[in-house]
């Protein structure tokens, strides 16, 4: 096993041609096998992006069953879905450009224990937002989550550290729209929709606090730009706050309450806080 830590931001073929002595096509081989794990997720495409102070790894010999056992970390699993803890800098599914996503690494981890299975989009999470993420086994379950899920969630909540000391609770209620650009938002014009955000602070200092947040609606980078809007950015949130040097963006899913279509029943799904998040005060 080779581990490399990356200094610069660059293509990962570029990091492993300078660390490892094979041609494109092997070095191409190995991701495509699986061999190729940045921040212990798997990285299909050598054109992937990585930045500084990420860990490759590149692994000698693999065992599929243990190594997807390793790096996804499931809360919940049944014939019908799968409950997982995102982490950070890894995308819920795949975007445009076809950047490796967290939705096919589940897809491999449940292909192998059944050939004929398949996973399904319930909901998101933005990509640098860690925590509860929910998938489907079955497009009769997802459809029933997906066509329902505003009535089926009964929380969302997050724990989120912001620019800025708020020693009050709040709530924040504007309506948000998506730009061509695919940024988000407030407004009130044609198109727009409701969103509404109530959060309470947990502790604080004179430069940061943080927050318990629970969404009431769920658009888009909601959190982001709500907090963005009253002059509290979320920390490490360099789309819609300040473009510091933090090594994450502080917000995390940390609980989902949903009723489960079938019967009927509360389910409750829970994620711990990385440990980012308690020293980040120290």
């Amino acid at each position: 096993m080779i581990t490399i830590k990356v200094t610069r931001k660059c293509v990962l073929k570029d990091i492993l041609e300078e660390n490892i002595n094979k041609s494109k096509n092997n070095l191409k081989t190995l991701c495509e096998n699986d061999l190729v794990l940045v921040n212990n997720m798997i990285v299909k495409k050598l054109n992937y992006i990585v930045d500084v102070d990420d860990e490759i790894i590149v692994k000698d010999k693999y065992i599929k069953d243990k190594i997807y056992k390793k790096i996804i970390d499931i809360i919940y699993e049944d014939k019908d879905i799968i409950v997982l803890n995102k982490p950070d800098k890894l995308l819920s599914i795949n975007d445009e450009k076809k950047h490796y996503s967290l939705y096919n690494i589940v897809s491999n981890y449940v292909k192998i224990k059944n050939k004929n299975n398949k996973i399904y989009v319930i909901h998101r999470l933005d990509r640098d937002t860690s925590g509860v993420i929910m998938f489907a086994k079955n497009m009769k379950i997802k459809n029933l989550y997906q066509n329902n899920y505003n009535e089926l969630v009964k929380v969302r909540e997050y724990i989120g550290i912001i620019h800025g000391k708020i020693i009050k609770s709040g709530e924040i209620t504007k309506n948000l729209i998506e730009e061509k650009d695919g940024y988000v938002h407030t407004s009130n014009k044609l198109g727009s929709y409701r969103a509404i955000t109530q959060y309470k602070p947990i502790k604080y200092n004179n430069k940061y606090s943080m927050l318990n947040i629970k969404i009431l609606t769920g658009r888009k980078n909601q959190i982001r730009v709500h907090m963005a809007s009253i002059d509290h950015p979320i920390v490490g949130d360099r789309k819609y706050g300040i473009k510091d040097n933090k090594n994450r963006m502080y917000l995390h899913a940390s609980k989902l309450v949903i009723m489960n279509p079938i019967t009927n029943k509360i389910m409750e799904f829970n994620s711990d806080l990385p440990q980012a998040f308690y020293t980040f005060f120290n």
